[in-house]
């Protein structure tokens, strides 16, 4: 079912829709959109889509359209934007390719084409003699019961999303080790064992001293073995780089739990997108139990001679109505089943029940400002980049100390002789300063490049200040608009109710046909549908509200 109304704000047409956009209900938007697009052309509008709970590929199919045709998209919840975020990002990629591609792209499908038919044959054959299953082990025998607190748990050990930052941490942590390294003592150890042969009459510049001066020397052994240590004594540089290092690991660790926040939010917000999808089945079943009861009502006054064929016609078709409900909501909860599954990583062959139910729970309504700060101390994006700019600093730093001497010690001690029986004990060692004196501007540069760097990490933090403050005043502001909304929701299916059974009891007494019956059918329906989608919206408010303020884990992740 889709609701659409339009309205003009500031000099736009907004377009709301509400409900499912899939199979025959896009059609239905799409003669909308062209029938306003054909009464007020170069109008600009807007298609908000913040009640849409499923966009099927046709929809998407027909967003992309009105995107190209300039219409502005507005959604929320992770899977509407990241779906109108994908229409946008390749909207923009084609607009890029060029004429030359689109030209060429004739022969490509020429060839491809040309290509698949002639390996279809040898493709059939090899699957007919071995098809290896790529699925895991055996296919589950039972059902997997999930609650909302197990599916986080869930997918903290099993979504890749989640696993690829973890491991992307653990790489930064051991760019800092390689770093350390760098200041600390090396220690190796060499064995040789070689012949020689020198020219004796190069090294004079091939004359010879004296009669009899031998040409060559040689070849004779050399055998040599011991240790060689190396360490930095004083380089301010590798220091410098070493704490640039500590504080890139801290920014990876901070954005591998902002990516673990952000696998929280859409887990949360995929179940309680499913438990809206079970709750419309449940509510589909209970109007079609409703209207099988009223349609055998009717069917009995006929029997009777109180009621008419045109009542029982009437019940008929509106029981037909509920049962096509019925199976598009048993399709919406089996796809975001699907969905739910796939974030957690399960076996695809392995079917999942949801343990919780889409319930409100009234919390006290938070400030906007202390919500703020709670944010700015809480989020990991804002400490990520604070260790960013650290880094940065720090690395600044190093290159300014590159200008300074540093100083060095290194030394081996080996025995060597002509074989290993007649090695003699020998060392060597030496302290060294480099001080570098022209490097053709490299220094500079790099000093400048980490300014940069610098002011660029600062204008990020100074957008990421305000995108944060948006997101938690915009989640307050949602939070407040859906507990009324449920509150108003509630009211409406008591008094929707009321009204069916009014309706019934005419009918019944034969006061009224069946159209009150039918009218007040169609208002339970809108009720049930209004109550459902509140309260999605309250528990999407305080899943975004936890999010806004860096508490996902500590909320859902019990």
């Amino acid at each position: 079912m889709l609701r659409i109304t339009t309205e003009k704000k500031r000099g736009k047409t907004v377009l709301s829709v509400e409900g499912r956009l899939a199979g025959p209900w896009v059609a239905a938007l799409e003669q909308c959109w062209r029938d306003l697009q054909a009464g007020s052309p170069g109008q600009k509008f807007h298609l908000n889509l913040c009640g849409v709970s499923f966009i099927d590929a046709s929809g998407r199919m027909l967003l992309k359209e009105i995107h190209r045709q300039g219409g502005q998209l507005v959604a929320e919840g992770c899977l509407n934007q990241a779906i109108v975020q994908e229409i946008v990002a390749r909207e923009k990629q084609d607009s890029r390719s060029g004429e030359k591609g689109r030209r060429k792209s004739s022969h490509i499908i020429f060839y491809v084409a040309f290509f698949s038919l002639m390996l279809v044959p040898a493709s059939a054959q090899a699957q007919g003699t071995n098809k290896p299953s790529a699925l895991p082990g055996s296919a589950p025998s039972q059902a997997l019961k999930l609650t909302l607190d197990q599916a986080v748990s869930l997918a903290f050990r099993q979504n890749t999303t989640a696993q690829i930052a973890i491991l992307t941490a653990a790489q930064s942590e051991q760019d800092k080790n390689i770093a350390r390294a760098d200041l600390l003592p090396q220690l190796d150890a060499r064995v040789s064992d070689e012949a020689q042969k020198v020219n004796l009459l190069a090294q004079f510049g091939g004359k010879t001293p004296f009669p009899g001066f031998p040409k060559t020397l040689g070849p004779y052994q050399v055998f040599s073995a011991g240790p060689s240590v190396s360490a930095p004594v004083f380089d301010l540089t590798l220091w410098r780089r070493y704490q640039a290092a500590q504080n890139t690991a801290k920014s990876g660790k901070a954005n591998s739990l902002s990516t673990r926040e952000q696998v929280i939010l859409l887990v949360v917000s995929q179940y309680i997108g499913t438990l809206r999808a079970v709750a419309n089945v449940e509510a589909s079943q209970s109007r079609v139990s409703l209207a099988q009861a009223l349609y055998d009502q009717a069917a009995d006054l006929q029997k009777e001679g109180v009621g008419t064929g045109i009542d029982t016609l009437r019940a008929n078709v509106e029981l037909q109505n509920e049962k096509q409900r019925l199976i598009e909501a048993e399709n919406d909860r089996e796809t975001s089943l699907f969905g739910l599954s796939r974030l957690l990583n399960l076996d695809p062959r392995q079917a999942i029940e949801l343990g919780d139910s889409l319930s409100f729970f009234d919390t006290p309504q938070p400030e906007a400002e202390p919500s703020i700060e709670l944010a700015l101390a809480e989020r990991q994006e804002w400490k990520a980049l604070e260790s960013q700019i650290k880094a940065a600093e720090f690395q600044k730093k190093a290159s300014q100390d590159s200008r300074l001497p540093s100083l060095r010690f290194d030394g081996d001690y080996a025995y060597v002789g002509t074989s290993g029986s007649t090695t003699l004990p020998t060392y060597t060692y030496q302290a060294s300063v480099n001080m570098p004196l022209f490097t053709g501007g490299r220094i500079h540069a790099e000093v400048v490049r980490a300014d940069l760097e610098i002011k660029k990490l600062e204008q990020q933090k100074d957008d990421l200040r305000n995108q944060i403050a948006l997101d938690v005043k915009t989640a307050l502001l949602n939070l407040q608009s859906a507990r009324n909304e449920v509150e108003v929701a509630n009211l409406g299916v008591q008094l929707s109710k009321e009204e069916v059974d009014q309706a019934r009891d005419r009918f019944k007494a034969g006061v009224a046909n069946n159209i009150e019956v039918i009218q007040a059918q169609d208002s339970l329906s809108r009720a049930n549908d209004n109550q459902i989608a509140a309260l999605y919206r309250f528990n999407q408010a305080r899943a975004d509200l936890a999010r806004s303020v860096g508490q996902m884990e500590k909320v859902y992740a019990k």
